[in-house]
């Protein structure tokens, strides 16, 4: 059992309700961890600072500025950093041709930019070593249609991460990627809800179903512990699906149009 007890981690992307940051998050304080939660929206994070016994700090990850008085701040106040995890995205699904330039700025911004933010806050702030974890996604592997800026952009993040943990490992620093496939949170609940769209997906999943942010939680803890000899890897955790492959759009449009018609009759 991970016991991360005198720890202090940072969470990055904690802000919408059951989201996977929030998740993450309540398994860190259950595992002892003093955990900072961080997003936009103030007053969820507010709510679930006071849920685990931990601290709410705005950050808008796109902003040096907030990223640096997020992570010195908390630096201030616990003496280091020991954890830092970034759980923000924007699953962004767009014909490719109706991708704006407002759009691939936002995106690389978000998932490119602010990734780069986070890692030089955590060169500064992990003074005694610590763990770095970048959610990214199965799509970087097993391509989906109309996903380009979101797979290119989290591509990104992943090489940003093995570059950092190859030159500041010597610091003590491990820095890894978590990679779910489709995965039940508030993000893809729309999706998910679609019937026949989980199913399309979920047999191609050698362990016959989709991902769960317990899931990811349970791997994220995994490698806070000190004892996780692990950095610079993407650990793949989608139930086997880059064995597989994502499903193409017209096996989606069957699934779907075979459970429309079923509930039909």
């Amino acid at each position: 059992m991970t016991d991360l007890t005198g720890k202090t981690a940072i969470v990055i992307g904690a802000a919408g309700e059951h989201n996977m940051g929030q998740v993450i998050a309540r398994a860190l304080a259950a595992a002892g961890a003093m955990t900072i939660v961080s997003g936009r929206k103030r007053e969820p994070l507010e709510a679930l600072a006071s849920e685990i016994g931990g601290e709410a700090v705005t950050c808008d990850l796109t902003s040096r500025a907030d990223v640096d008085a997020l992570f010195d701040g908390v630096a201030a106040r616990h003496g280091q950093v020991d954890t830092a995890i970034n759980a923000t995205g924007w699953g962004l699904m767009k014909p490719w041709a109706d991708v704006t330039d407002e759009d691939l700025a936002a995106m690389v911004a978000l998932q490119f930019t602010g990734v780069h933010h986070m890692l030089n806050a955590c060169l500064r702030t992990m003074t005694g070593g610590g763990s770095v974890i970048q959610i990214s996604s199965a799509t970087t592997q097993c391509l989906i249609h109309d996903h380009a800026a979101y797979i290119g952009t989290k591509a990104g993040s992943e090489a940003l991460i093995r570059c950092f943990a190859n030159q500041y490992g010597p610091l003590g620093i491990r820095a890894n990627v978590v990679s779910p496939g489709l995965t039940a949170t508030p993000m893809a609940a729309a999706a998910v809800a679609t019937p026949g769209l989980e199913a399309a997906f979920a047999k191609e999943y050698p362990l016959g179903r989709i991902g769960t942010a317990d899931d990811i939680a349970h791997t994220v803890l995994w490698l806070c512990d000190d004892r996780t000899f692990v950095t610079g890897q993407n650990i793949q955790a989608n139930g086997g699906l880059t064995l597989r492959r994502n499903p193409r759009p017209e096996e989606i449009a069957a699934s779907v149009g075979a459970a429309m018609a079923a509930a039909a009759q």
